[in-house]
């Protein structure tokens, strides 16, 4: 099975209006719902719009920028691209915008390590 990141633009759901955002997100918790009961949710969430925390390679920590790239996120692990995008489908409708999908890359020592760890992937 592969890993898919599911995500949204920064500022793909600014068209909603404060007062429908309720609906948008009983309508994906919804969704992410029917994943966690199909056994192919991995993870889900929004960024804060809140600045970034740069960490340095020798650990110094700086501001940095405003959420421009992602708004959110989905990870789901699917046995086909083909599955990954209709649970994109299902995420596009519930936070009424698009959604980008892109398979996470295999990993096979970082699996093995998960295995034997006895965590999911």
């Amino acid at each position: 099975m592969t890993a898919y990141l599911i995500s949204f633009g920064a500022h793909a759901m600014d068209h909603i209006p404060e007062e429908d955002l309720p609906a948008v997100a009983k309508a994906a918790h919804a969704v992410c719902q029917e994943a966690i009961n199909a056994g192919v949710y991995l993870l889900a969430g929004g960024l804060e719009d809140q600045r970034a925390s740069i960490v340095a390679t020798d650990g110094t920590v700086t501001d940095g920028p405003y959420p421009e790239a992602i708004g959110g996120v989905t990870v789901v692990e699917v046995p086909s691209r083909e599955e990954a995008l209709a649970w994109a489908a299902k995420i596009a409708v519930a936070c009424r915008c698009p959604q980008e999908v892109r398979a996470l890359g295999p990993d096979p020592e970082l699996d093995a390590m998960l295995r034997q760890a006895g965590s999911r992937r």
